[in-house]
């Protein structure tokens, strides 16, 4: 027992760490139900990684970095916008490109400058046990900002998520609503990237989103368990990098893919017994 709470009683950093990836665990819980719902994957992929310019840049020019992903991920979202509504390209074509032409450029300045080394591990894999108070209480800011975006537009978004015809029957505008779904998806993003860092903020958003919708069937639900989901792996994933001296952001988001993988094994994989016998 004590090796599983010692070390949140002996290390404030683990403590710091435990708050802050609870709280990306539940803003991703809110966000990704309706990634997995409406089908965005690809473009919460292309947000996690399409911020990394902005936060290269901001970086460069000595401003705060998550001011620097604000500004990569409007970047992203306008361009993509901007793509779809002047050209006769597919929405996934406007992504794909933009996702691309951002990550290229976020390499391209990260190469001009050999003191991101640093810098840019931590922008990748996030510094979860390196959190701040004050980067707690941003997240925290963020946290409820989606909490309180997705409960007041619990229902426009619910008739997105499954037709677009009946969303503008029933009084709402798609576009509307769709831009709001990407702006949360991009904040969440924005802030979360401090945490568990851009390339595996994605997996927060996807894996306890997506072992949840296994195991419910309405959306309310999906939401609770996914944060539940998150938060368990966070406590595991921080206990695995305290005993075994492993990256910890990458050792949550491990310990969520795991999770789904192994639900999805006793969910949807019939024992081989019984399928044969079936056949």
């Amino acid at each position: 027992m004590g090796a599983l709470v010692n070390p949140f009683l002996d290390n404030a950093f683990m403590v710091r760490g435990l708050v802050a990836g609870v709280l990306v665990a539940v803003a991703c819980a809110v966000v990704g139900t309706y990634v997995i719902l409406r089908g965005l994957a690809f473009i919460g992929d292309a947000l996690a990684h399409g911020v990394l310019p902005g936060i290269a840049g901001a970086l460069l020019l000595g401003w705060s970095g998550l001011l620097g992903a604000a500004v990569g991920a409007a970047v992203m979202i306008g361009g993509v916008g901007l793509v779809t509504s002047r050209s006769r390209l597919s929405a996934d074509t406007a992504i794909g490109l933009l996702f691309v032409g951002m990550l290229a450029a976020g390499v391209l300045i990260v190469s001009r400058s050999a003191s991101f080394a640093g810098d840019l591990t931590r922008i990748l894999f996030g510094d979860v046990l390196g959190t701040s108070w004050t980067g707690i209480w941003i997240q925290l800011a963020a946290t409820v900002g989606v909490i309180v975006v997705a409960a007041v537009c619990a229902r426009p978004f619910l008739l997105l998520c499954f037709d677009e015809e009946q969303t503008r029957v029933a009084g709402f505008s798609p576009r509307l609503y769709h831009t709001l779904m990407l702006a949360m998806i991009a904040a969440t993003v924005v802030v979360s990237f401090q945490t568990v860092g851009t390339l595996l903020v994605f997996g927060m958003l996807i894996a306890p989103a997506g072992t949840a919708a296994l195991l419910a069937h309405r959306a309310g639900v999906a939401m609770a368990l996914a944060a539940v989901i998150g938060a368990l792996s966070v406590v595991a994933g921080l206990l695995l990098s305290y005993h075994f001296n492993l990256a910890a952001g990458a050792a949550i988001v491990a310990v969520a893919i795991g999770v789904f993988f192994a639900v999805f094994a006793i969910r949807e994989l019939p024992p081989r017994g019984l399928s044969g016998s079936a056949r």
